[in-house]
This record gives structure tokens, sequence and C-alpha cells, in this order.
């Protein structure tokens, strides 16, 4: 196991909402972008990619690239009138070894995602099929949910919604939200405790 691999399970272990609170509630996705399906959960490196509103053409370019351990953050520009995934992309994900995926945008298929157990996070869901006819790009900064993500950057979802974690700043805000955590569970039993 890597070391980044290591700080991505245990940042991954902990509540999106102990991340938010060690990150001064920075990096914290549009609340409107959630799991698709209950008790989704992922922590995986952020590969990027912007289509055009309603259009996967980018997505299907960007999935050679894809490999273990990583989520794939796209920039649909929130739009809602056509689903940018479905369960076949997503399977294709999966099987390369993606953790996940959170999209700026509507995704189809939900109960399908859920039974295939691919954490999904998405502003909607709609029957909706996309276009394929671009443009595009990739493996750059793009706006979700009002964060810049960039590829690296550690992206976290929860039944609370979505965080990123900045690559640069990852250990730091590590062991903040351990910390975060730790306290919150004292405070926890001494409240059980009476």
């Amino acid at each position: 196991m890597t070391e980044n691999t290591n700080l991505i399970e245990r940042l991954g272990a902990l509540p999106t909402a102990n991340v938010a609170d060690a990150m001064e509630r920075l990096g914290v996705v549009d609340a409107e972008i959630g799991p698709v399906w209950r008790g989704a959960r992922v922590a995986g490196r952020a590969v990027t990619v912007e289509v055009a509103e309603g259009d996967n053409l980018g997505i299907h370019r960007t999935l050679p690239d894809i490999g273990p351990g990583d989520v794939l953050v796209v920039n649909g520009h929130g739009a809602r009138n056509r689903a940018l995934i479905g369960e076949l992309v997503a399977e294709r994900l999966r099987v390369r070894g993606c953790v996940g995926i959170v999209i700026d945008g509507a995704v189809r298929d939900a109960e399908e995602l859920g039974e295939l157990g691919f954490p999904t996070f998405a502003r909607s869901v709609t029957p909706a099929g996309p276009y394929k006819n671009g443009p595009w790009r990739h493996h750059r900064a793009v706006a979700v949910g009002g964060v810049v993500v960039a590829p690296g950057d550690i992206v976290l979802g929860d039944a609370d919604g979505v965080v990123v974690v900045p690559a640069a700043e990852a250990e730091e805000v590590l062991g903040r939200a351990e910390a975060k955590h730790a306290d919150e569970s004292q405070i926890r039993e001494s409240i059980v405790a009476g």
C-alpha cells in the first residue's frame, strides 16, 4: 500500500462532515450534488473532465485514462435534462478500478447503479440519455458544484455530500479531521454517560 493510498483510505474512513470542518468548510460541493443511492460512499483521486451540457463524449474519451482508486469528476455544467452516465458507463468505469463518480449534472439507471454498488453522486436523475458530439476537455481543473477540482485531488463522498481535499493539503487536513473525529467521539461518549 502506498503512502497516498493509505492517506486516501484514512480520509475515506472519516465522515465528510469532519473533513469539511477540518477545511473550515471550504471544498464542500454544492448540497444539490448528492448520492444517487443510499449508502454510497467514495474516497479516491480525481480524474477530471468537462463536457458540454447533456453530452458525454468526453467521458467516453476519458475512460482509457481511469485506473484503480480513481474517482471520475465531471463538470456537466449542472444540466439536468440529459443523463451523462448510466449503468453501462458505470460498469465500464468499475471494471477499470474506478471507485466512483461525481457529476455536476444528471445520471440515469439509479436503481442499477445501486445494485452495482457503484458510488455515484449527481445533481439529478433523468431517463433521458446524452448526446455524443462534444466538445470536451479533460485532465485540467474543473468546477463542480462551486468547487475547483484539480486532477489528483482527493474526492470524498457519503450521505452528507461531497468534499474535495486539495492533494497538497491532504496530510494536514487528515490530521485535523482525525482530531475532530476523536473530539466528537469523546463528546458523544460523555453525552451518553450523562
